[in-house]
């Protein structure tokens, strides 16, 4: 089988393609320069796709003795990911954007591209299992990648392969430095890859600019603060507020009102929301039968609540078991089979419209 291994620079891709070749397939190496500045050095874990990795990669694909390529997609990915999470932000939402570089550029871009030029397969470090074409979460619980790919089709997990998804993290490194890798101690990647500092406030600023507005405290309707861009809060933040509500309670943000920029603030108790709408689901396999039976799964590394899944209204209203605090507009709600059944499977996802 002729197989695509995207190498990014790390170890779990690295080991990923060492995998593929062990299994005797024809394997060619490809990073992804999807940064427009990639000389920018890397700072431990943070940031990507710099000089480094792409160095890194080569490194591997050399020592596995397989065809090394870098493939420019930096102004699709400016395009898909990066410009699209400046736009969501500005509309009052909160995105992935590894889920969004997955569905648009790992799975699409990269995908298309290698089917069109004869790979059978793209081959990937995520942490995640395949099993009879079923996604199912890793067993690594603690590294499990499932949420980011719940976006996939059917037809893109035909094409994909995930060998990393059967063992832990410690054991990649185990075999990274069995091989003698440079990057069997390279640091895991963290925070959003294209925001190198960890400033999401400061690089949305830098975008869009002084956009002042209130913060409105929803138990008294009082104007208690000003902010200079509703970009900056997202539904649940506690930190960070910058106002004073008259009593000692903790305030927490409850709304985005992109339109009059104006941001709701309330206490612990007007933060729950015990019900979930949702946009147009996406489903990894056959659509379920509903109303059912599931977990959701609200934010990456958030934890699975049992809850009933009705259509509605071209989307998905998600009833949640256990009121659940910060789900913001924006994000991916990711629908797993529930525990009593097989708990692992990955069933699809929707992005969250509303919660109440």
């Amino acid at each position: 089988m002729r197989v695509l291994a995207a190498m990014s620079g790390g170890v779990d891709s690295a080991v990923a393609a060492a995998l593929a070749v062990d299994a005797g397939h024809d394997v060619t190496g490809v990073h992804l320069a999807l940064s427009q500045d990639r000389q920018t050095l890397r700072s431990g874990s943070r940031g990507c796709c710099s000089v480094e990795d792409s160095h890194d990669a080569r490194r591997v694909a050399d020592e596995l003795g397989i065809p090394f390529y870098v493939w420019d997609l930096a102004e699709r990915f400016t395009e898909d990911v990066v410009d699209d999470f400046v736009a969501e932000y500005a509309a009052g939402r909160t995105p992935n954007p590894c889920l969004r570089c997955n569905e648009r550029i790992k799975f699409s871009a990269v995908l298309d591209r290698a089917l069109s030029l004869g790979f059978d397969a793209v081959v990937t470090g995520h942490h995640a299992r395949l099993a009879g074409g079923e996604l199912r979460r890793s067993v690594d619980a603690a590294k499990d990648q499932s949420y980011v790919l719940g976006v996939l089709t059917p037809e893109q997990l035909a094409a994909a392969w995930f060998p990393l998804g059967g063992m832990t993290k410690d054991r990649v490194r185990e075999i990274a430095a069995e091989r003698g890798f440079a990057v069997a101690t390279k640091p895991d990647s963290h925070d959003i890859c294209f925001i190198p500092d960890g400033d999401t406030r400061g690089f949305l600023a830098r975008r869009l600019g002084s956009l002042p507005g209130p913060v409105v405290d929803a138990s008294t309707g009082a104007t208690v603060g000003e902010h200079d861009g509703a970009y900056g809060f997202t539904v649940g933040q506690r930190k960070g507020l910058g106002v004073t509500a008259g009593d000692s309670r903790p305030r927490y943000v409850l709304g985005i009102e992109p339109v009059s920029r104006t941001v709701t603030i309330g206490t612990a108790d007007l933060a729950v929301v015990d019900e979930v709408r949702t946009a147009v689901p996406t489903w990894t396999g056959a659509a379920p039968a509903l109303p059912g039976r599931f977990e959701v799964q609200l934010r990456a590394h958030g934890t699975p609540v049992a809850c009933e899944v009705t259509a509605g209204d071209g989307g998905l209203r998600i009833a949640l078991a256990q009121p659940q605090r910060g789900v913001a507009p924006g994000q991916s709600a990711v629908l797993y089979e529930p525990d009593a059944v097989r708990g692992d499977r990955v069933v699809g996802q929707a992005a969250v419209a509303d919660a109440r």
